[in-house]
Order: structure tokens, then C-alpha cells, then sequence
């Protein structure tokens, strides 16, 4: 594997960062996951826009301008043999505070760390989106927003590994967390949406959630389709209740939820309205590609 560090592509095996490196130390960056269709990326755009903002949440500025990235993620497919008509690409940009003295002090990192890994998307399994996946509730609450905004893609995961550790350890799929006022917000790595009496329902971003790129289109098309969209403050008990429920991110685009808590949700499988979305999604996928290129 190829691997971008700071500003030269070098092989897997010499890709190595200090001890000293505050996003090692400290969990001091932010970083974004972008995949591609072929060879044409993703919403690239509001992904790479996404990273600056998350950036600049925390006073780090990203040392490669906005206008250079596309051309540093082609030449990551390019180089690592992805994103093209044999493999879809998986991207996951890292920017940390950089190197320094021990201390939290941002400046004492003159210099960012950059790191973008290119490797072949490993899409979730086709029986997953058959029966739909099962999730529980973690006992672990997210993050305050006051705390830290869950707009900053932060490198510091701890939050979301700890629910993840419960989902493993119940043999679930995923965790959903709940916020400081026992309301619904998102899983470990995804949006939630559920489905009550044709009404298509997500947690609002007041909530404390990311405000997911997938997320957006999936509302977008709802609206295309005239399904009523509302985002509010709900329990769980209103989501035991819903017909259907599924997740949402870049790399899995829609997935059915089959039961939370050991409760069938709706008929315990993929539902009318969840699948229409995903046929919607997929069919208008075209419309958040880049532009194809010739190379």
C-alpha cells in the first residue's frame, strides 16, 4: 500500500510517525472516510469541506489547500490500484496536531501530520441488507455537545468504541447512544432513521449528532419522493414502537434495522419505505459522484 505522509507518497512499511505526535498523545486531530463508485468519489467536495471545518472546530490548519485535494485522493486510487471498474475505494484522510513536546499546548506542533490511506471498500454483507441488521442501546451516553461538538470528526473515538464494545459484547451490529437527556442521537459509525405511520423520523442535529453527509440525501430524496421528514427529540420507547428503522453513512448508504433491544422493529425485517429509499439512493447515486475523468 501507498500511503500520503505530509508530502510525499511513501509505502506502507515506512509510513511512521512519531511517539511525539499529538494525535497519539492526545487524540489532537480530525479526520474524514470518503469512498468511490468506480473511479468517481463520493460527494469529495462536502467530505474534503467537511474535513476543514472539523479542522478549523479545533484551531488546526490544514497545511494542503482545499483546491489540491482532489488531486492528492486520485493519485491515492491511482496508485493503490482502486477506485476503478475492479474495486471502489475506500479513503480515510488523518489530519493530527502534528509533533511536540509533551504538553497540550497546540503550539507546540508547528507542523500538522497529514496521512491519507487509499485500500478497496469491504462493502457489508448482501445478507445483512436482506434480514436487516440488530442493534441494542448503550448504556454509554454521547458526548455533550457543549463538551465537544459532534460536528468536529475528531480522532479521539473513545465515546463511540465504548458503545461499540457493548454491541460486540451483546452480539449485536451496532450501539445506539442516547444524550444527556436520554433522547436518541445516532449509532457508533451511522444516522438513525425510523418510519412511524409513513412519517420518516431522525434524531435533530440538536440532539447531538453528526450532521452526515448520507444523512442529507437521504432526507433530500425523502422529500423527492413526498415522504414527510421530521427531525426531533425522540425515545426510545417511540423507536420500539416504529414500523421501520434503518442507518445511514457513505459506506454502507442505507441499512435495515431488524430489531433494537430484542424487539422486532415493525414486521422484525426491511420495510416498504426503507427499501424505496434504498432503490431511490441507489438510482441517484449519479448525482453525488464527482465528474468522471479521463484518467
Amino acid at each position: 500500500m501507498w500511503i500520503y505522509l505530509n508530502d510525499k507518497f511513501v509505502k506502507q512499511e515506512e509510513a511512521m510517525i512519531s511517539v511525539f505526535d499529538h494525535g497519539f498523545l492526545y487524540g489532537d486531530g480530525v479526520y474524514e472516510t470518503i469512498r468511490s463508485y468506480g473511479n468517481r468519489i463520493f460527494m469529495r467536495d462536502r467530505h474534503v469541506a467537511r474535513l476543514f471545518r472539523s479542522a478549523d472546530g479545533i484551531g488546526l490548519t490544514i497545511p494542503i489547500p482545499m483546491k489540491d485535494w482532489p488531486d492528492l485522493l486520485r493519485e491515492s486510487m491511482v496508485r493503490n490500484d482502486v477506485g476503478n471498474d475492479r474495486r471502489d475505494a475506500y479513503l480515510r484522510i488523518t489530519i493530527s496536531r502534528g509533533v511536540g513536546d509533551i504538553g497540550l499546548d497546540p503550539a507546540l506542533c508547528p507542523h500538522p501530520t497529514v496521512v491519507i490511506m487509499a485500500r478497496s471498500l469491504t462493502a457489508p454483507a448482501a445478507h445483512l441488507y436482506e434480514k436487516g441488521v440488530k442493534l441494542i442501546v448503550a448504556s454509554t451516553r454521547r458526548n455533550l455537545p457543549s463538551a465537544l461538538s459532534p460536528q468536529i470528526k475528531a480522532t479521539n473515538f473513545l465515546n463511540n468504541i465504548i458503545a461499540k464494545r457493548e454491541a460486540i459484547a451483546a452480539g449485536v451490529f451496532d450501539s445506539i447512544l442516547l444524550n444527556w437527556e436520554h433522547h436518541l442521537t445516532e449509532c457508533t459509525v451511522s444516522n438513525l432513521f425510523f418510519v412511524t405511520d409513513g412519517h420518516l423520523q431522525t434524531p435533530a442535529l440538536e440532539c447531538g449528532l453528526l450532521d452526515g453527509i448520507t444523512r442529507t440525501i437521504v432526507i433530500q430524496l425523502a422529500r423527492e419522493l413526498q415522504i414527510p421528514v421530521e427531525d426531533g427529540r425522540f425515545t426510545p420507547d417511540q423507536l420500539y414502537r416504529a414500523d421501520e428503522c434503518f442507518l445511514t453513512n457513505t459506506s454502507m448508504e442505507i441499512m435495515p434495522v431488524a430489531s433494537v433491544d430484542h424487539r422486532p422493529i415493525g414486521e422484525g425485517k426491511p420495510g416498504p419505505l426503507t427499501s424505496k429509499l434504498r432503490e431511490q439512493f441507489i438510482g441517484s447515486r449519479e448525482r453525488f459522484l464527482e465528474q468522471a475523468t479521463s484518467h
